[in-house]
């Protein structure tokens, strides 16, 4: 078995030689054969990827180009404007970061600004953060990054407690291509007022990533903030960490952006070639199809053996599942596509939940990411043995481990973490996502599940505005204020509504036996 092992790990390694990047998918079911049968639709994915660089509407819901790829070679986009609007973007980025980190960019009160609060969502966050996590470090770090990801006022405010009394050294980032999206208006405004309390004008120490004439876009012109960034619509949020959304806040913190765009150009360069084999987003895009029989039907299980990509995991569960969990496909057929993703890291994996992958139910496929170099002490913590070593050693053995009970794997070797591999694993998998919905026939670059949830949140709030109205002293039932508010069929949402405001002192509820006897009145 190990003799043939070997035999297929070195006829089927595909090695990237200008970012020393291979991918192994010998523990995996592919051969000859299943390569052969998959060739013309392979065929058609390359075909609508070229396509796809060229300029044409690849997102047909919305009537879109997809121009990430652009991101980072600026002469493939398909228009002198575009390419004047890319290279424009990443000068304005370079020359502001500069600024502020000469002072000649500074806060009202203080002589530099010496932190960074991004404040975004999903894409606005998940790449930043994955970033800032695997290139910085507190000796390194030009500005100390903060992150505001959500609309939950604790962890605002946990945030701004960690910021403290340097929040007049801290430049605001807020992110959004609308300016409307909830999550990131709550957070800035939130943020505004602190800095409000504490005497400053917001605008002074405020910037914005934002869409041309949004909502974001004119407030940050209105108010004097210190810098404008733009958003193209080309561009979705998910495989936004090339373009100004992930560069400015990586410039500002001091990372090397340069380095990551030319990993990702790198990568990009070495995923457009035609041949399966040699091409490792196809040959991964190849073993998902296999593996999940070309429905989802496993899990892909992301583990790097690294702190630094510890939020890998995290930015993929964004970039695969919103691109890839589609109720239809493109021909209007209902196909319930995707492929769930999760992680954590090694070898904290081994203690977590190795146990079910090699043991329990066989419902996934493992991504293992391999980091040569270790960094860090190489104090022999056992005779020519570094902790390293341990590392890399637990790496290897839950990989036989598993395979040894039919659980299969790929792994993608990297030589370190820097800019150029991550910008180089970003691209990995955007392209093998892109390449994979063309074999499953479903549109990556929309998200419309995303957007009725959306709307329903609205509808929530609408419903409450309504039902607060209808509160008086005289005590209600959820099913009273659901009749009263004309939407009888809502006592559910309207009794977990008032039973969150009550919680919150804006309401008073008065708890029965069971929900439906529960009372609710104005506070």
């Amino acid at each position: 078995m190990n003799a043939d092992l070997w035999k297929r790990f070195r006829s089927s390694l595909c090695h990237v030689p200008a970012l020393d990047v291979s991918l192994d998918v010998s523990r995996m079911a592919i051969d000859d054969a299943a390569v052969g049968r998959m060739r013309p639709a392979f065929d058609k994915a390359f075909a609508a990827m070229d396509a796809l660089e060229e300029g044409a509407i690849a997102n047909p819901d919305e009537g879109r180009m997809v121009g990430h790829y652009w991101l980072r070679a600026p002469e493939l986009a398909p228009t002198p404007e575009i390419s004047a609007e890319i290279r424009d973007a990443l000068a304005a980025a370079r020359d502001f970061a500069a600024k502020v980190h000469s002072g000649a960019v500074k806060p009202e009160r203080k002589p530099k600004f010496t932190r960074i609060l991004s404040i975004g969502i999903g894409g606005s966050a998940l790449g930043p953060m994955f970033v800032a996590d695997a290139l910085g470090g507190p000796t390194t770090d030009k500005l100390r990054p903060h992150f505001v990801d959500n609309t939950d006022p604790d962890g605002i405010a946990r945030e701004l407690a960690a910021i403290g009394d340097a929040l007049d050294e801290t430049l605001v980032l807020v992110m959004s291509k609308s300016g409307g999206t909830p999550e990131t208006r709550n957070g800035m405004l939130v943020a505004a007022e602190a800095y409000r309390a504490a005497g400053l004008d917001f605008g002074k120490h405020a910037a914005a990533v934002t869409g041309a004439g949004s909502r974001l876009d004119r407030a940050a012109t209105d108010e004097g903030w210190l810098a404008r960034f733009p958003m193209w619509d080309w561009v979705g949020g998910r495989t936004s960490e090339t373009s100004a959304v992930g560069i400015v806040p990586g410039l500002l913190q001091g990372l090397d952006m340069e380095g990551l765009l030319a990993g990702a150009a790198a990568m990009d360069a070495a995923t457009r070639v035609h041949d399966v084999a040699a091409n490792p987003a196809a040959l991964l895009a190849l073993t998902w199809y296999l593996a999940t029989d070309g429905r989802g039907a496993k899990d892909m299980v992301v583990l790097p053996y690294k702190d630094r990509l510890l939020l890998f995991s995290r930015y993929l569960q964004q970039l695969v599942m919103e691109s890839l969990g589609k109720r239809l496909d493109l021909d209007g057929n209902r196909v319930d596509q995707g492929i769930s993703v999760y992680g954590n890291k090694g070898s904290t994996d081994q203690h977590a939940y190795v146990q079910q992958l090699r043991d329990g139910v066989n419902n996934f496929f493992v991504t293992f990411v391999r980091v040569l170099e270790d960094g860090g002490s190489a104090l022999e913590v056992e005779p020519g043995a570094t902790s390293g070593d341990y590392l890399h050693g637990f790496l290897l053995g839950t990989r036989e481990a598993l395979f040894e009970n039919d659980r299969g794997s790929v792994t993608i070797t990297v030589p370190r973490v820097d800019a150029r591999t991550v910008g180089a694993l970003i691209a990995l998998f955007e392209r093998a996502v892109g390449l994979y919905a063309s074999l499953v026939g479903v549109n990556a670059y929309h998200q419309p599940g995303v957007e009725a949830g959306k709307k329903a949140a609205a509808s929530v709030l609408e419903l409450q505005t309504k039902a607060v109205a209808a509160l008086s002293s005289e005590p209600r039932t959820a099913d009273q204020v659901a009749a009263a508010v004309g939407s009888p069929d809502a006592a559910e949402t309207v009794y977990l509504v008032l039973e969150h405001l009550a919680a919150n002192g804006r309401a008073v509820m008065a708890r029965g036996d069971d929900p439906g006897l529960s009372t609710f009145r104005s506070a």
